[in-house]
């Protein structure tokens, strides 16, 4: 069984930058693909960022450029640093986990936080 912990959300002035973790348990997290997702009042959520068990990367348009999605696996953290930071990056931030990178795109992972409040002001 793995657990996930978000920390790091807060509040940041438009164009302010932040670092979201996501620490989890258990002893499979190298072999987990990774992502973090986002979610705001009366929005569709997104898959902001995803990470493989091999480390590359895939980002959502609307951050690439500005987030980035790292893991150690020695220390079964995965972060999100998130730079120039907008008032639309608002959300409730939610880190997750499957074997399959496939199944965090399809929203069907097996392990997922209980998120972090991001909040932007303009």
């Amino acid at each position: 069984q793995v657990q996930l912990a978000e920390s790091g959300g807060g509040l940041v002035q438009a164009g302010g930058s932040l670092q979201l973790s996501c620490t989890a348990s258990g002893n499979i997290f190298d072999r987990l693909a990774m992502g973090w997702y986002r979610q705001a009042p009366g929005k569709q959520r997104e898959l902001v960022a995803s990470i493989t068990s091999g480390g590359s990367t895939v980002y959502a348009d609307s951050v690439k450029g500005r987030f980035t999605i790292s893991r150690d696996n020695s220390k079964n953290i995965m972060y999100l640093q998130m730079n120039s930071l907008k008032p639309e990056d608002t959300a409730v931030y939610y880190c997750l986990g499957d074997l399959s990178i496939i199944k965090l795109g399809l929203y069907d992972f097996e392990y997922s936080g209980q998120g972090t409040q991001v909040t932007v002001s303009p």
